[in-house]
């Protein structure tokens, strides 16, 4: 199972979005369960009741900086992410866009999210 399968089987099995990611990269960032569900228990919903960024994007970017931060920036590879991420997914990066709040078109599911954001990492830190 690649990370993105894992990633969507934690988000249907008590993680939020920002969680799924994060969890599914746990082993090899060095993070416990505790630490995983402390990190990302901010981001569900897209932060302030998805008015912000999706959550799973969020997740990425914290193992993005957990695994490749070595004292210099990582700016290049976080805007590497967000934009692979936008790509899969519609277009969009905020949680009420992502799931057309406000106009009703879902450009992407929570589920597709998560995969996205997991997929796009995983292609970054190979």
């Amino acid at each position: 199972m690649g990370k993105a399968e894992e990633a969507v089987a934690y988000k249907n099995n008590g993680y939020n979005c920002c969680q799924s990611v994060i969890k599914a990269f746990a082993e090899e960032a060095g993070l416990s369960d505790d630490m995983v569900r402390k990190l990302g228990a901010g981001f569900a919903g897209g932060m302030g009741g998805m008015e912000g960024t999706c959550g799973a994007l969020c997740g990425a970017q914290m193992v993005l900086g957990i695994m490749t931060y070595e004292g210099r920036p990582i700016g290049k590879k976080a805007r590497a992410l967000h934009d692979g991420f936008r790509e899969a997914c519609g277009g969009a990066s905020i949680c009420k866009v992502l799931k057309g709040r406000e106009t009703g078109v879902e450009l992407c599911s929570c589920d597709d999210c998560v995969k996205n954001a997991a997929k796009v990492l995983e292609e970054l830190l190979s």
